[in-house]
């Protein structure tokens, strides 16, 4: 008989071993897409059994996102909550690079990230970052969120993109406040050298770069201009 193909896939997606623990005795291989749906689908009943039956809490898809990341981006909190009793890993990421929190943060599942911070995901780390994430968006409460959780404020995005740009970059003002009442830098540039209150103004959000541009004068500081490095 021959093997089923689920750790085949998973050993492709580079990020686990085998899916399927034979604690209790043999798993059907169609455990795996079952597994992996009734995450996506927030059926926690079904994915609760499976994980008693032996299926691995750190199972992932061909695309890498683990149970975890497939219920948080869904935003099933209840499905998110029965899959923390199994201890999965929270820092995990996907091929595309996005975790768990990550991703609840980016489709603003207030409570889903809530119960992941709770948990002790990780709010820092190379590359992009939740803050990020939660700047592009504008989503208020979950900046707020993750600065009182230990967010670097100024971590640089592969563009060199800080969350305060993000957030001025696309006209956020409420979260551009908050991140400058967090004492966020206004000085820095991203890779086309621009600093968050020029980018604003390349998109046309005037009030916010005034308001940073205040900002900047308030604390001292002098009214940059644009430097546009050219390689």
């Amino acid at each position: 008989m021959p093997m089923p193909d689920f750790p085949r896939r998973v050993l492709l997606a580079g990020l686990v071993g085998l899916n399927l623990l034979l604690a209790n005795g043999p798993v059907l291989a169609g455990s795996y897409e079952d597994a992996l749906s009734s995450a996506r689908l927030g059926d926690t009943r079904q994915l609760v059994d499976l994980l008693d039956r032996g299926i691995d809490v750190n199972t992932v898809d061909e695309q890498g996102n683990t149970l975890l990341i497939l219920a948080a981006r869904e935003g099933n909190a209840d499905t998110v909550e029965g899959l923390l009793k199994y201890r999965p890993s929270l820092g995990q990421r996907n091929l595309a690079g996005d975790s768990a929190l990550m991703l609840a943060v980016l489709r603003g599942h207030d409570k889903v990230a809530a119960q992941l911070l709770a948990a002790g995901a990780p709010v820092n780390q190379e590359g992009w970052a939740p803050l990020h994430y939660a700047a592009f968006e504008g989503h208020l409460d979950l900046v707020e969120r993750l600065l009182a959780a230990g967010a670097s404020i100024d971590a640089l995005a592969p563009n060199k993109s800080t969350a305060l740009m993000l957030a001025a970059r696309n006209g956020h003002i409420d979260a551009v406040r908050a991140l400058i009442r967090a004492g966020a830098d206004l000085d820095l540039r991203n890779d086309a050298g621009q600093t968050a209150d020029s980018w604003a103004m390349a998109n046309n959000n005037t009030d916010i770069a005034s308001l940073i541009r205040q900002e900047r004068v308030r604390r001292g500081g002098e009214l940059p201009t644009l430097r546009i490095e050219i390689q």
